[in-house]
């Protein structure tokens, strides 16, 4: 039995290193789907045509290959598997097999199983670690093989491999140092009694729900320039504000989310841009008979974006009218009615309800020592993304192209540092905190961002599950088949938003889909005779949709990092955000791809489609909506909730 185990341990431990042997001849992925094309890379030199041209050839079908003599290695982009289990993998010439490896194709439905799963168990259960692991974990599996070794070896993987890999991304532990320091930041102004300097500043005109909200959606537009610092500043500064006017979590958390990716995405200078334009060259570089530059081509799909502008539009309109509907009208009755802010049953980490961080008897409340740090958080991110931009581009670019190519998450770490250095400065420097209470105040400012950066971390590790699974191939070849020229963008639309759902990445879902959908619209237009100028309005409502429906799925799925970061911010279960959130998301993408996008596709103007979308959102706001009775608590009620 001893011996048994040792064997197991070793073969373990080889496995990985037996694998690489096997493949380095010929790298190919492994899975890989039924029907759908994938790529072949066979590394070395010219040489091996030696013997004639080779060719890939698996399951009886042979594909050419191609050398690429800057890489030095050869590559074919075509090669589909036909049936499931072990295939083999062979390079063969003049019918003489030269290298050989194997890899396993399952069916297409099967990359969906790892998303799903996890969306379906976080929505029933309400518990979305385990639920974020479950799904890594039957991905992880679905990887390697349904067997019972593959059951065990699948938590293994899950762990070692899927959540090590999000976590050495730089970009990602990036976005964890910044939301730290942030968090960090958020534990001395509140210590200090800045946050409740703001609090009773910024009560003078909040005097209700209704201006509540209205003052939390003004700040979430005020703060466009990246979506996570959006989150990460409004809900921390205005969830003391929201608490004493008894406006639910849950509301919060929808207006932060509401204002944070869709400002984002349709602003000219933010940290968005360079992404979104970036993927926009690549993806035109190649189209014969396309002549226009990529930021020429995302300015003019920007009118486009109808989901992004009418999330926005919807925000104020359920803030002026003090409407509501559906879940979202439970928990604002319930926070009137008690001034529960939170239900019962609602699961927050204690540590970002934030009681450690009260300030001392006898503070003052002074707004100055929370506004300066947020000024200079805001200052720093933007000089950090000129500074970046500068760099990579020379001073003499214009402003759009220097904040197109900064460094975003290099700024945004900037930012948070010099923030927290001057957070900690003025309460030192007023005598209002000693050395010790202000290091303890960030620790626990920072500690109450631990619990979202464990679902952050799941979420990404879920998203390179769905990578390794090719869900979103899957996706684009299902949808991709039948496409008319009129609907191809409201299909583009509806495709990007249900990888965004699966995926919970609206960033990912640009990157995988852009370079897909791109080329496949101007060969629709090409096919049916419309690639003339005249009919570029569908290439520019195509690439809007490629954004706003990542954008849209981003807001729906509870695996989402700005939704996670949204709920943490504003201190509401992550579960009952995205359930109250969701029929609002749900009603705007209805009316904006309904009542925009797909008439635009048939030649409506934009502005038609804006204007409609608007006064179909507001009738049925006015329809379906409930009025809550708006709040003007008493002294003694507002520091209640204030110390929730």
């Amino acid at each position: 039995m001893r011996a048994l185990f040792i064997g197991i341990g070793l073969f373990v431990l080889m496995m990985p290193t037996a694998l690489g042997q096997e493949q380095g001849a010929i790298d190919v992925p492994d899975p890989v789907l039924n029907g759908i094309e994938f790529s072949v890379t066979v590394p070395g030199d010219s040489s091996l045509a030696a013997s004639g041209t080779p060719a890939v050839r698996v399951g009886g079908r042979t594909v050419p290959l191609e050398y690429n003599a800057d890489a030095e290695e050869w590559i074919s982009e075509e090669v589909t598997t036909a049936s499931s289990g072990t295939v083999s993998v062979d390079v063969v010439s003049n019918g003489e097999v030269l290298r050989s490896t194997s890899t396993r194709s399952i069916p297409g439905w099967l990359s969906l199983l790892p998303p799903l799963l996890a969306i379906g168990m976080a929505l029933v259960y309400r518990k979305v670690v385990p639920a974020l692991f479950f799904g890594v974990w039957i991905g992880a599996v679905t990887a390697i093989s349904f067997t019972p070794w593959a059951l065990f070896k699948g938590v293994l993987d899950a762990f070692e491999v899927y959540v090590l890999d999000a976590m050495a991304n730089p970009d990602h532990v990036a976005i964890i140092l910044f939301s730290l320091m942030i968090g960090g930041m958020v534990g001395i102004i509140s210590k200090n009694g800045g946050t409740l300097g703001i609090v009773e500043r910024l009560t003078g005109f909040a005097s209700d729900s209704r201006r509540g909200q209205m003052v939390t959606g003004v700040l979430g537009i005020s703060i466009f320039f990246d979506d996570y610092a959006n989150t990460l500043i409004v809900g921390n500064t205005m969830r003391p504000v929201t608490d004493r006017l008894r406006i639910s979590r849950e509301k919060l958390a929808y207006v932060v989310d509401s204002t944070a990716a869709p400002i984002s995405t349709v602003a000219l200078v933010t940290t968005w841009i360079g992404y979104q334009v970036g993927l926009l060259g690549t993806a035109i570089e190649n189209i014969e008979g396309f002549s226009q530059g990529a930021y020429s081509v995302f300015l003019n799909s920007l009118p486009y974006n109808f989901y992004p502008f009418l999330a926005l539009l919807f925000v104020f309109l359920v803030a002026y009218t003090g409407l509501d509907f559906g879940p979202m009208l439970e928990a604002e009755e319930r926070a009137r009615d008690t001034g529960k802010v939170l239900g019962d049953d609602a699961n927050v980490d204690e540590a970002a309800e934030g009681e450690e961080l009260e300030p001392p008897e006898g503070t003052p409340y002074r707004a100055v020592n929370a506004v300066i740090p947020i000024v200079v958080l805001v200052g720093g991110v933007l000089v950090g993304l000129y500074a970046t931009g500068v760099q990579a581009v020379g001073a003499g670019a214009s402003l759009s192209d220097i904040i197109g190519e900064a460094n975003s998450y290099t700024a945004l770490m900037w930012g948070s540092l010099l923030g927290v250095v001057v957070a900690a400065a003025l309460s030192l420097g007023q005598g209002i905190l000693d050395l010790e209470q202000t290091v303890e105040a960030w620790y626990e400012g920072l500690k109450s961002m631990l619990f979202a950066m464990i679902i952050l971390v799941l979420a990404w590790s879920l998203s390179n599950i769905t990578d390794v699974l090719h869900t979103a191939d899957y996706l684009v070849s299902v949808l991709g088949e039948w496409l008319p020229p009129g609907v191809v963008p409201a299909i583009i639309f509806v495709l990007a938003a249900a990888t965004a759902f699966a995926t919970g990445s609206s960033w990912g879902t640009m990157g995988i889909l852009m370079p897909l959908v791109i080329p496949l619209v101007w060969a629709v237009l090409a096919k049916n005779g419309m690639d003339a100028p005249t009919h570029y309005h569908i290439l520019y409502s195509s690439v809007s949709c490629v954004l706003a429906g990542s954008v849209w799925g981003d807001h729906c799925s509870p695996i989402s990092d700005t939704t996670i970061l949204s709920s943490m911010a504003s201190g509401c279960d992550h579960i009952e955000h995205v359930r109250t959130q969701l029929p609002y998301a749900l009603t705007v993408g209805t009316v904006a791809i309904l009542f925009g996008t797909l008439p635009a596709g048939f030649g409506m103007h934009w502005s038609i489609g804006l204007i409609v979308g608007a006064i179909l959102l507001g009738g049925l706001l006015w329809t379906i909506g409930t009025p809550v009775e708006t709040a003007s608590p008493s002294r003694e009620t507002a520091e209640a909730a204030v110390e929730m």
